[in-house]
């Protein structure tokens, strides 16, 4: 009865529905169509059928009902990060199928509160708002400050960010230092040694994670390669842009996010006919954008889907007091090779 519902408040069919809400992949739907169904399933308290959720995590035993908040650490505006939208998305998802609510969205920098029934009236407020759920989970690289706060209000955490934090609660990563040395390692493999950086350089595991692949082969940093940004387009491409004023020699440009070197290839596009060498561009994240540039962009696949549901069962088995002991589950990045990379002439 749901998926019919949300399929007459969409306009699609209950079978476009079904393969969103059990598989939204960038191939099921367009992002537009995947994005009202989301909406709508959210307006309705949308839950799968309990029997063959039982069926499909074979086990007699549910959580369903719990709610929990989502604090967004660092994140101003989810639309704006392709990476963490997806990941959001997943969350969501995997809530779905718990049978999990959702009671808010916290933008932690902003301190606002979303609640998050479509429809419902937004208001601000503060994190103390999280009291009432009954778990968290924080997406993004959390602050110790801010992780006392959430702490102060709720103790049922689970974390997904990209490095290890080394906090007392739940988490599950993605080692963003690991997944810049496997760029790096590809880059240098195909002969490059003058590499590009752009990206964020403070406190950054991906900027540590490429000035140790230089070191460790015995290749020296040009400080003039080095480009500080906010890895958003508008200053990928004012970072590239300088890059290729200024006729540095370098061959290849490792980007820390594929919104910024998916800029980068854009301006190699627009700028072909004077650019006399081939640029190798890579970065990190592999978010559905990246299979849609010209050229096709390698990049380090973060397993979004399974990070988020992995932070699920980790916050429902604590909530359900199952395990007290801290946990930290890291997933391993693998490069997806597209044709962005070139070999060195």
């Amino acid at each position: 009865m749901s998926l019919k519902k949300i399929a007459e408040m969409t306009g699609v069919s209950p079978s476009t529905v079904s393969r969103v809400l059990n598989n939204a992949s960038a191939t099921c739907a367009s992002r537009q169509v995947r994005d009202k169904i989301l909406d709508a399933a959210r307006e309705i308290g949308y839950q799968p059928n309990e029997n063959a959720r039982r069926l499909k995590q074979n086990t007699s035993e549910a959580h369903a009902g719990y709610h929990i908040s989502i604090v967004l650490a660092r994140i101003k505006v989810l639309d704006d990060d392709p990476f963490f939208y997806e990941l959001f998305r997943s969350l969501e998802l995997s809530l779905f199928e718990s049978q999990t609510i959702i009671d808010h969205v916290i933008y932690a920098e902003e301190q606002t509160v979303h609640p998050y029934l479509k429809g419902a009236k937004n208001q601000n407020g503060s994190l103390s708002d999280i009291k009432d759920s009954q778990g968290v989970i924080i997406l993004g690289r959390c602050s110790k400050q801010l992780l006392t706060q959430i702490l102060s209000f709720n103790g049922n955490i689970a974390g997904i960010w990209r490095n290890p934090m080394n906090f007392d609660v739940d988490e599950v990563v993605c080692d963003g230092k690991k997944a810049a040395e496997l760029a790096m390692q590809h880059l240098i493999s195909l002969g490059h040694k003058q590499i590009a950086y752009i990206g964020d350089c403070s406190h950054e595991s991906r900027y540590i994670g490429y000035c140790n692949s230089l070191i460790h082969n015995d290749i020296p940093m040009n400080y003039e390669w080095i480009k500080q940004t906010d890895q958003t387009r508008d200053s990928a491409n004012a970072a590239f842009l300088e890059l290729l004023e200024s006729r540095q020699d370098f061959s290849a440009v490792f980007c820390a996010n594929d919104v910024t070197a998916i800029e980068v290839l854009q301006i190699l596009k627009e700028n072909r006919r004077n650019i006399k060498r081939k640029i190798s561009v890579i970065s990190i994240d592999n978010i559905e954008e990246s299979e849609n540039t010209s050229p096709y962009l390698t990049t380090i696949h973060i397993p979004r889907k399974e990070m988020a549901h992995m932070a699920v069962v980790l916050l429902l088995d604590r909530i359900a007091k199952k395990h007290a002991e801290t946990v930290r589950i890291e997933f391993p990045c693998r490069i997806v090779n597209r044709g962005s990379c070139y070999p060195n002439a």
